[in-house]
């Protein structure tokens, strides 16, 4: 989990610093802050005052309370990034605040981005507390950090809402080689809101600084920085990001295997007790993805019946060269003689949930269950559409 630790040592960057290095700071002299402005150029009277272009004149109405010099923070802005799939920022806001959609159908998104920040919790070693709060209060909190109408137009009922609160992140700077002292400590503490929409497809994630505090050679203090407080939020809400679509990557994985392994088609009987192919899908889908069976298989459609769900078609075993094996081009041949054959398909259930496929020959008569033996292996990866979809 390297993205991990490598989000975990921004933030570390982000927040201490080596004492040879200010990257808060701009390099050079910073003469130019001890300026004094020039006095305005004094007209005797009697005299016309010259031109004087306001091209690249300077207003005096700035904050004159704002840093200068050295004090001042060159740092670019922290940014949340959305690197997640279906997941959004709330516009201009300097709250370290995300929305996430649904990706995952199948996995309640509330729950699925709270395991996910209770695992990273449990993989920094960082243990944590659950809070009950008010889902009013909740609300609130998380409303705050939107700037748009779309975001704060929540229906109180039906929300859902997860508070944790993690125990102290620590990091530590060392001076000395052989013997070391610790020169800078600092630690933090971490409050992860998340508020699910009534209909469940939408939650966001808030990300606040709860807790700080720094000791160095100078004593201790409480009190963070602003521009400090907001990266140390947004990286660690990237972190979270991060995670998120890592999971969703994995999740998705083992959901493509698992239907890669799943049997969607067994050897079983029509609803005539005829021997058939059962293949675990509704008769609509099934009707609608033959062609592309047939067009992969050697078969050529000649005509149909859609009231009866038939399909009458053409069989000539496909020509198969060395060439395809080489460029991966080859496809499995069911081994059947070139003839006229019907596939008729037939619902097995009242949920329309099994199909069976009975083949006929162009006598009417049915393919033994030898012959469906025999035949499985190209028909089973075939009807399941293993590789197409």
């Amino acid at each position: 989990m390297s993205r991990r630790v490598l989000y975990f040592s921004l933030l570390s960057l982000s927040l201490t610093a080596c004492s040879s290095v200010n990257n808060k700071q701009a390099e050079g002299g910073f003469d130019y802050a001890e300026q004094e402005e020039a006095a305005p150029l004094i007209i005797p009277q009697g005299l016309t005052k010259p031109k004087q272009p306001n091209d690249y004149a300077v207003t005096n109405e700035v904050n004159h309370q704002g840093p200068v010099g050295q004090n001042m923070d060159i740092r670019a802005p922290s940014l949340v990034m959305p690197i997640a799939a279906s997941s959004r920022v709330v516009e201009e806001s300097g709250i370290a605040i995300i929305w996430f959609d649904k990706v995952l159908e199948e996995q309640d998104l509330l729950n699925f981005i709270d395991k996910v920040v209770k695992d990273k919790l449990a993989d920094d070693n960082i243990s944590y507390s659950v809070i009950t709060e008010d889902t009013e209060l909740t609300l609130s909190k998380v409303i705050e950090g939107a700037t748009s109408l779309k975001e704060t137009s929540i229906d109180r009922d039906g929300v859902r809402t997860s508070i944790i609160e993690s125990d102290w992140y620590h990091n530590e700077v060392d001076n000395g080689w052989i013997f070391t002292d610790i020169e800078q400590s600092t630690s933090l503490r971490f409050r992860y809101q998340l508020l699910a929409k009534p209909h469940g497809r939408s939650v966001s994630l808030r990300v606040s600084l709860v807790d700080y505090l720094q000791t160095d050679k100078r004593g201790g203090s409480k009190t963070m920085d602003p521009i400090d407080k907001q990266r140390a939020e947004k990286s660690m809400l990237n972190s979270i990001i991060s995670l998120v679509d890592y999971n969703y990557r994995v999740q998705q994985r083992e959901n493509r295997l698992l239907r890669a392994n799943q049997k969607l088609v067994t050897l079983g009987q029509n609803p005539v007790s005829e021997d058939a192919f059962v293949v675990e899908m509704g008769i609509d889908n099934l009707w609608d993805n033959m062609p592309i069976f047939f067009e992969k298989h050697g078969f050529t459609i000649s005509d149909l019946n859609e009231t009866k769900r038939i399909y009458y078609v053409d069989f000539v075993k496909p020509d198969t060269s060395i060439w395809d094996s080489l460029w991966g081009d080859d496809v499995p041949v069911i081994d059947v003689s070139d003839a006229h054959y019907q596939f008729v398909l037939a619902p097995l259930d009242e949920k329309n949930e099994k199909t069976s496929v009975t083949i006929y020959k162009a006598d009417g008569e049915p393919l033994s269950k030898e012959v469906l033996d025999k035949i499985f292996p190209v028909i089973e990866a075939g009807l399941s559409f293993r590789n197409v979809f």
